[in-house]
């Protein structure tokens, strides 16, 4: 395990900036932005293994950012970050393809197992992509 990449959506400037140190420490590279936008600026450009994105935030919510990522790259692992008001919501997000929820606030050991989960996952998703790639290879080829 380790060297996960993981990007951190929330609104709440204080709260990413004691989660990213503590999954810093941990020995995952993390990126955070304040906002849905910038997510989605990010997810076009790098590589993830999971993005932990808070439902509730201003602008573009938690379940927009979500779909719009998914449009982004379908393969994107997303762990959404849930108030105990709004679990319908997480289920919710989970049906549009989110991974995964957690309420807030998020246990780090949970989350770091959730971040690991997504790692595999993700990996099983470009082992299967780069099979199917080769596969379509060798029968253009007709060997």
């Amino acid at each position: 395990m380790g060297h996960e990449k993981v990007l951190l959506v929330d609104d709440e400037r204080e709260f990413t900036q004691i989660l990213a140190q503590r999954m810093e420490s941990r020995g995952v590279g993390v990126d955070a932005v304040a906002s849905g936008s910038e997510a989605l600026e990010k997810a076009k450009g790098a590589f993830y293994d999971a993005i932990v994105l808070d439902l509730a935030m201003p602008e573009m919510d938690g379940i927009e950012t979500l779909k719009r990522l998914l449009e982004i790259n379908p393969d994107l692992q997303v762990i959404l970050l849930t108030g105990h008001a709004s679990m319908e919501r997480g289920i919710e997000a989970v049906k549009l393809g989110a991974m995964d929820f957690l309420a807030k606030p998020a246990d780090i050991q949970k989350l770091m197992e959730k971040i690991g989960e997504a790692k595999a996952n993700k990996m099983l998703l470009v082992e299967k992509r780069t099979e199917q790639r080769i596969k379509g290879i060798l029968n253009a080829k007709g060997w």
